[in-house]
């Protein structure tokens, strides 16, 4: 039997909290090979997202499955195939490195020898028998990744990995996670927008406890906007309704930015209507919009 195309899927994920919608409607799928970036400002519901799709929390609504098992209706079959680091590591500081990842494999009935090739992969051979609460807090990180791996999951759930670590240690978990994106299935939850563009395969945003965006990250940074100048300004609905127009911004009460793909260059639709209804076209001229611009307009928050 051929194993299945996605490696995790969800589908209409929501979980409220006293009441509040935390999270709405979350649907995501996820490829063996590939790193997902889940982005979004603080407080979006990254955090509880991640903890439904790790079974930790179940939702009001939705369902999960692993290697096409349902995580809810089967949960030891599918966390077998399922790794996770929350925002806090699970870390016993008193522990040594050793004997906490001894006492991890056997939770998850890890192979023979996947200690040492967890510590290897992770780069912890030589601090073994140290106790985890003496490391830094950049390979404290790394023992938490390794405890995530240690039992070869298909699927790897990391929850703000490189939150609080300096520059050096940030790169160093990035090298190792974009490693483990090449034989797993990893999903990185940060609102590190750099981090998505150095590490992740695809995106999605998250908002208000709704995904706004779902897309290839070369998608995502090559996405292209016009600018356009009116003398008789149509409302913006006007200018959304023109095909290829995939947002507008109002820069001015006269200037607005047109995002739209690489390949649907709305301008000669706009043109076209502006002449045809009589707003005045004054200018009209391309805007590269990267991430950073496209995360500002998907997760503005209204006036």
């Amino acid at each position: 039997m051929a194993p299945p195309s996605f490696i995790l899927q969800a589908h209409g994920l929501a979980r409220s909290f006293s009441g509040r919608s935390a999270v709405n409607g979350i649907s995501l799928e996820l490829r063996r090979g590939e790193v997902l970036g889940f982005l979004g400002p603080n407080g979006a519901g990254k955090s509880t997202t991640m903890r439904m799709l790790a079974g930790n929390l179940r939702p009001d609504a939705g369902a999960v499955r692993v290697c096409d098992i349902d995580l809810f209706g089967n949960p030891v079959a599918a966390k077998a195939r399922l790794g996770y680091l929350p925002e806090t590591p699970p870390l016993y500081r008193d522990m040594s490195v050793d004997d906490y990842l001894k006492f991890v494999a056997k939770l998850h009935r890890a192979k023979s020898g996947a200690l040492d090739d967890t510590k290897a992969r992770c780069g912890l051979s030589e601090v073994g028998k140290r106790p985890i609460g003496s490391l830094s807090k950049g390979y404290q990180q790394r023992v938490g990744i390794a405890q995530a791996i240690i039992h070869q999951p298909d699927v790897i759930i990391l929850d703000e990995p490189t939150a609080g670590l300096d520059p050096n240690q940030i790169r160093e978990i990035r090298l190792l996670i974009r490693e483990l994106g090449d034989n797993h299935g990893v999903i990185l939850s940060t609102h590190i927008l750099s981090e998505v563009e150095s590490i992740c395969d695809r995106v999605e945003i998250l908002h208000r406890g709704r995904l706004v965006y779902s897309g290839d990250v070369d998608a995502m940074r090559g996405a292209r906007a016009i600018e356009a100048g009116f003398k008789n300004p149509p409302a913006p609905g006007e200018l959304e309704s023109i095909e290829g127009v995939a947002s507008v911004e109002i820069l001015s009460p006269h200037l607005f930015c047109l995002r739209h793909s690489p390949d649907m260059d709305p301008s000669e639709a706009v043109i076209r209507m502006a002449s045809e209804r009589g707003w005045g076209l004054q200018r009209i001229n391309p805007a590269k919009s990267g991430i950073e611009d496209v995360f500002a307009e998907l997760t503005r928050e209204e006036s």
